[in-house]
């Protein structure tokens, strides 16, 4: 799975090389960490070797951009309390690469990757500030607000094609 941006200035791919897989924590390490204050320690998790992970390369220079991952299986039931739904999560963009379209293309891939491994529906943990964005995308609010890292969220949940 690879696919590129609007306007060809990043490409999406899946993380599967180990190199791939530091670039993504690194982005994380860089907004989640440094921009937000999220304890390091809390922002690496169990979960990780199991995910799937997106990277978003610029194409130029494969500078890296963004990265999310979906959880599923026995890590998505655990999320979403659902076999059939995964877990959209750890989606962070670099500060330079906001407004280019990024944020958008890594959930669109993310989404990609849920459906290929037969999942209905994927769900989120959205910060607040970012409700807007996701609701863009097609995703809709469930449940009240809560505190994940110090940080308001609520949960929001999108139906993939055919669902």
């Amino acid at each position: 799975m690879s696919s590129q941006g609007g306007d060809a200035r990043f490409v999406v791919r899946e993380a599967v090389a180990d190199e791939d897989r530091a670039a993504c924590f690194l982005v994380r390490k860089e907004v989640f960490v440094g921009e937000q204050g999220v304890p390091e320690d809390i922002e690496y998790d169990a979960y990780d070797a199991g995910a799937v992970h997106v990277l978003a390369v610029r194409t130029e220079d494969g500078q890296p951009l963004g990265t999310g991952r979906l959880l599923f299986g026995a890590a998505g039931i655990a999320k979403t309390g659902d076999a059939a739904v995964g877990s959209l999560g750890r989606l962070a963009v670099a500060k330079a690469a906001r407004g280019l379209g990024v944020g958008v293309a890594l959930v669109r891939a993310i989404e990609e990757c849920a459906a290929a491994r037969g999942l209905t529906a994927v769900d989120l943990h959205a910060q607040t500030h970012a409700l807007g964005f996701y609701e863009r995308l097609g995703y809709e609010v469930y449940g009240p607000e809560f505190l994940d890292a110090g940080i308001e969220h609520r949960a929001m949940r999108r139906a993939l094609n055919g669902h």
